[in-house]
């Protein structure tokens, strides 16, 4: 007997990635990722690099570790989880010394801990062993891509308040300093990108009490 098969754009499958985007956010809900959204957003670019670097490991760690889920025995399934991360992780250091050799430095050792992101060892462990590739992948994606969001806004508020600038060009006109504007240089220190952090957390909870209820 054939069983009809799920559309791979299904209600469910959508939920998958644009959960993470609000209602499921591994940062504002789970509180997940913190330690690198302090550390690689006092600058928008660094930060919009790291979010895509994230967002690939994620989205391709999830659909390699589906593929070989009834292949990898349970008792160490964690040290391929590692190696799977490792690989991609190097992967993607290499790409970016490559091609974006400055924000590379300026990320330094945050790329390579990549491999112990919790968000990406948790929705390995959590939901890619246990389902098929694609709805894998969807789930990768869009915690990536959940994650990706708030170091994209953290990264975009503390450069514009603390240096007056956006992806390291000015944009706030010299009138305004002549006027007796001056930049912030409290946002570019970590206690800012938790206190930014937490403002998005109070928003995003504000807008979905139903889901701080549960």
């Amino acid at each position: 007997m054939n069983r009809e098969r799920e559309p791979i754009f299904s209600a469910k499958n959508m939920r998958l990635l644009l959960g993470p985007l609000n209602r499921d956010n591994p940062v504002a809900v789970q509180i997940l990722g913190i330690c690198s959204v302090l550390a690689v957003t006092a600058k928008l670019r660094p930060a919009f690099v790291m979010a895509v670097s994230v967002v690939a490991v994620a989205a391709l760690a999830s659909l390699i570790m589906s593929a070989l889920r009834k292949t990898i025995p349970s008792r160490i399934r964690i040290i391929v989880q590692l190696v799977v991360i490792a690989f991609l992780v190097i992967i993607v250091d290499q790409i970016l010394k490559a091609y974006v050799y400055e924000v590379s430095k300026q990320l330094s050792v945050f790329v390579g801990l990549i491999i112990t992101n919790c968000i990406i060892m948790g929705r390995v462990e959590a939901f890619a062993l246990g389902n098929k590739p694609w709805p894998s992948l969807l789930d990768g994606l869009g915690n990536g891509l959940g994650y990706g969001v708030i170091l994209i806004v953290v990264g975009f508020f503390r450069e514009l308040l603390g240096a007056g600038e956006l992806w390291g060009r000015q944009v706030i006109p010299d009138s305004f300093y002549e006027a007796g504007y001056m930049n912030n240089g409290l946002m570019l220190l970590p206690p800012m990108a938790l206190i930014i952090v937490g403002v998005i957390i109070w928003i995003q909870r504000s807008f979905n009490k139903d889901v701080v209820d549960k």
